[in-house]
């Protein structure tokens, strides 16, 4: 059950949108300020995405859900809130100005949370003069209301306490927190993904492969397996019976032979951005990034339900974590109903008390004359 009592959210692109719909989703009141004038209409798209996938992982009803307020100012968003998560774009002069601004006049006992992508925590620290000890990262990963990976991280200045409590936050909405040991820019999972993003450009410049085809060497091959065991799992299980050891032996030389361009970066100018661009056009066949989405998330749940049916129906992986999270929901669903049953119950009319038989009065016997009656018709 959630121990978030109000949200702020600062920022309502793709990323703080999400994070808007999974808080609202678990029933958190929620106050936003994002200045953009198509703020309101870009949330609420998110949030009829959200609604959907959530109805396929609660048939039985959702969560009576949070309100969602528009701000005016940062201060207002964040005046009475005990979490809050800015999610502005990534230049580090906007998050000092916006995290200056919150810490200036958020409550002081309120963690703090970043979404950014890669930027170090002590490095926005030093634009909080009040409180920087109770900011973290919270990078999430896309669509934020599905996945429930998020990365924390802490600076310099980030008090222990602080981050024990953003797990706990964190956890308290469905997500599996992850604490990153160091500080480092990207983290851990961008940084993969960047190797890997590298690789792909390169690939598809040189003309080795198009868009379309390195997206289904992914998905048909190792991306199936990423879903439901990670890279050293994988290939523990690849190296046979001697398991990671073997593996390692084999495969471990192949690190110096010229696989790959991972330390190069491709000329990233027009020609490159028109060449994949233009190819992921033509990937898509027509569908908008509307459709797309609801594909992804429609995948997702899929995934997720598939993999908390294994593990002899414990769950597997973050099958596990969805099985957890859809009983939470569900437990939250049931809250309203039976507040209302008791409330109907309270408000039915009491019925009226039978009216106490008359006493009748004893005759000469000191039986009721009922009684002395049936006697002496029994002698008649």
């Amino acid at each position: 059950m959630s121990i978030i009592n109000k949200a702020a959210a600062i920022g309502g692109g793709v990323i703080g949108a999400g994070w808007v719909a999974r808080l609202l989703l678990n029933g958190i009141d929620v106050s936003i300020f994002d200045p953009d004038p198509e703020a309101s209409r870009k949330v609420g798209e998110v949030m009829k995405g959200a609604r959907r996938a959530y109805k396929q992982m609660l048939p039985g009803g959702l969560p009576k859900e949070g309100k969602l307020t528009f701000a005016k100012t940062i201060a207002e968003a964040v005046a009475d809130a005990d979490f809050i998560q800015e999610s502005v774009p990534e230049r580090l002069d906007l998050k000092h100005k916006v995290l200056a601004e919150i810490d200036a006049h958020a409550p002081a006992n309120a963690i703090i949370g970043s979404s950014t992508s890669g930027i170090k925590p002590t490095d926005m620290q030093v634009a909080m003069k009040k409180h920087p000890e109770r900011l973290v990262v919270g990078h999430p990963f896309n669509p934020v209301y599905l996945l429930p990976l998020v990365e924390i991280v802490g600076g310099e200045q980030t008090f222990p306490e602080a981050i024990e409590v953003a797990k706990e936050l964190y956890a308290s909405i469905g997500m599996k927190p992850v604490v990153v040991r160091k500080e480092i820019e990207a983290f851990v999972g961008d940084r993969l993904l960047e190797a890997a993003w590298r690789e792909a450009l390169w690939l598809v410049k040189d003309g080795i492969c198009t868009v379309e085809e390195l997206d289904d060497i992914m998905r048909y091959s190792f991306g199936l397996r990423w879903a439901q065991m990670g890279m050293f799992q994988v290939y523990r299980v690849a190296g046979g019976e001697a398991g990671m050891r073997h593996f390692m032996a084999q495969f471990g030389p192949c690190l110096k032979w010229p696989w790959t361009k991972l330390m190069d970066v491709p000329e990233f100018n027009d020609e490159l951005v028109d060449l994949i661009a233009t190819q992921s056009d033509e990937q898509a066949h027509g569908l908008s990034i509307r459709e797309l989405e609801r594909i992804r998330d429609d995948n997702l749940v899929a995934i997720m339900e598939a993999l908390s049916r294994q593990n002899k129906g414990k769950g597997w992986g973050a099958g596990a974590l969805h099985k957890d999270y859809t009983k939470q929901l569900a437990k939250l669903a049931a809250k309203p109903a039976a507040k209302a049953a008791d409330k109907v119950k309270a408000t039915k009319p009491a019925k009226k008390a039978a009216k106490p038989a008359k006493a009748e009065k004893p005759t000469k016997t000191g039986k009721p004359a009922k009684a002395d009656k049936a006697k002496k018709s029994k002698k008649g």
